[in-house]
């Protein structure tokens, strides 16, 4: 259930911080937030694998600490990213 790079750059184009940003919480908040719609579609048509539900609780209090920390640190940013990815805050 991985992201390939395309899928990556696609993504995070609209919130990276410079061209070789990759561990700045938008960035991660816009990756993990693309992998939770995927696995949220798998689960919608698997409803009975339970391995990959375990995977994304930890995802979404991954996304959820992460944008704590942004929201603490950097409200202007935290309002950037959650207005972009559509999210609620």
């Amino acid at each position: 259930m991985a992201l390939n790079a395309k899928q990556k750059q696609k993504v995070t184009k609209e919130v990276v911080r410079h061209e070789k940003d990759t561990g700045s919480p938008e960035y991660q908040i816009a990756l993990f937030t693309e992998q939770i719609k995927k696995l949220t579609a798998h689960l919608k048509k698997n409803a009975k694998d339970f391995h990959s539900r375990r995977g994304l609780l930890k995802m979404v209090s991954k996304r959820k600490k992460l944008m704590e920390y942004l929201k603490k640190t950097n409200e202007k940013a935290y309002k950037a990213v959650i207005k972009k990815l559509g999210l609620k805050g």
